[in-house]
């Protein structure tokens, strides 16, 4: 496995729209292994082939939460997908908040994005899936699906775009404001 390269906002090949995979072969395989590595390298949640050059219809994600402490990871509780080709069919409802990405590192902004979607997409087996996720992994699956058509959460924020430590401050200011109301 290998750590692949991740394009930056302003490179082209994040504004192209990606070709499906028509078969999948060992080299698809390869490069599924080498976006999770990646991914997990660099901390993020979510990465679509574009974002390493690959003008492919692959994303891969993993919103598995944290064990408790103490607490071996359940295989039940895991939210690792590898989608080939991802098509949404459903969206249902809304949800608003800070998102990043590792096109854009260090960043981020407000976007708006359905609460629960089902995704279709093919496995590395080959088999069709449909997925619903809500939350985070709705969101995921969103963003990615939305890099797979050349559109970045740029795009789509609310107002300004922000560090990550200004993000910080601004949690820890509302933190601080909220236990001093709290107090009263």
């Amino acid at each position: 496995m290998a750590i692949l390269n991740i394009r930056q906002l302003g490179d082209e090949v994040l504004t192209k729209k990606c070709k499906p995979v028509r078969l999948i072969t060992p080299r698809i395989i390869q490069l599924v292994d080498d976006m999770f590595e990646t991914m997990y390298e660099t901390g993020g949640v979510g990465l679509a082939a574009p974002q390493v050059g690959i003008l492919k219809r692959i994303v891969v994600i993993d919103c598995t939460p944290e064990p408790e402490p103490g607490e071996e990871p359940k295989e039940e509780d895991s939210l690792r997908f590898a989608m080939i080709n991802p098509v949404i069919k459903e969206t249902e409802g809304e949800q608003t908040g800070y998102e990043g990405c590792l096109s854009y590192a260090g960043m981020s902004g407000v976007v708006t994005r359905p609460e629960k979607v089902t995704v279709e997409f093919t496995g590395l087996d080959g088999d069709i899936y449909t997925l619903t996720g809500e939350g985070l992994l709705a969101r995921a699956i969103c963003h990615e699906c939305d890099h797979l058509d050349g559109i970045m959460y740029t795009q789509k924020v609310i107002g300004e775009v922000i560090t990550n430590e200004e993000l910080d401050r601004r949690i820890e200011e509302a933190r601080t404001r909220q236990d001093k109301d709290q107090e009263q």
